[in-house]
């Protein structure tokens, strides 16, 4: 997979992406992340990127000028991504329609956003990471590459492990230990040391569907049988 991204901050993008699963990956060349200086597209010495709004307003607007040249002067991957609070949210099913592609493009906006004819011409959508406000794009770039890098076969090392995460049943993961037995005063459930596959499995669905409930109840909106089961078994 290749992923493209423009920004004022290439560095913070390159660095970041060296690191871990994602350096990993792109050792073994499962991924390539590449990063675009968005002032390379300006013109004057100052390397200006930015302008003043029309009709006044605080701040500065990424202008249009810069910022096409530097998309256009590049064969980056397509659909180009404007991280935006305006956007489709990103989610754990958004991660994995990326990741069955090819590959795609992040343009990290800044100031106080970018000017609308980016946004109508030279984009292909828009995402966002929640309801709330960054500085940049960077860092909501980041999680859109982490999320969606980590689903690709072989990124892992072992595939099963993004299968069983939350949100890839539509719940939480289920809860999680590992030795000592015992810590202090609290215990591994003994269910998880008795061997019994088929138990543990039951367990782990019941655990699972209990966190969501107590944690994020809008996740679930009916049960199934099978689950409602599960919950009556391991209540």
């Amino acid at each position: 997979m290749r992923i493209d991204v423009f920004t004022i901050f290439p560095n913070l993008v390159t660095e970041f992406c060296s690191e871990t699963l994602l350096g990993r990956a792109q050792k073994n060349g499962l991924l390539s992340v590449n990063a675009h200086d968005l002032r390379e597209g300006a013109t004057d010495r100052h390397r200006t990127i930015d302008d003043t709004p029309f009709g006044g307003g605080a701040g500065m607007v990424l202008a249009p000028e810069p910022v096409f040249r530097a998309v256009e002067a590049t064969d980056a991957p397509r659909p180009l991504y404007l991280l935006s609070p305006g956007g489709r949210t990103f989610d754990q099913a958004f991660a994995h329609e990326l990741a069955a592609s090819d590959g795609f493009s992040l343009l990290c906006g800044r100031y106080e956003g970018v000017d609308q004819r980016i946004t109508d011409h030279l984009c292909d959508g828009e995402i966002s990471i929640g309801d709330f406000v960054l500085a940049g794009g960077e860092v909501a770039a980041l999680t859109i590459i982490e999320a969606t890098t980590r689903l690709i076969p072989g990124v892992m090392g072992n595939d099963k492990s993004a299968e069983e995460e939350s949100f890839a049943a539509g719940v939480l993961e289920y809860p999680q230990y590992t030795r000592p037995a015992r810590f202090r005063e609290w215990d591994v459930p003994e269910v998880l040391q008795s061997g019994d596959h088929q138990k543990i499995r039951e367990w782990r669905q019941a655990a699972a569907l209990k966190r969501t409930l107590r944690a994020r109840p809008e996740l679930i909106d009916t049960f199934t049988e099978q689950q409602q089961r599960l919950l009556e078994k391991y209540s």
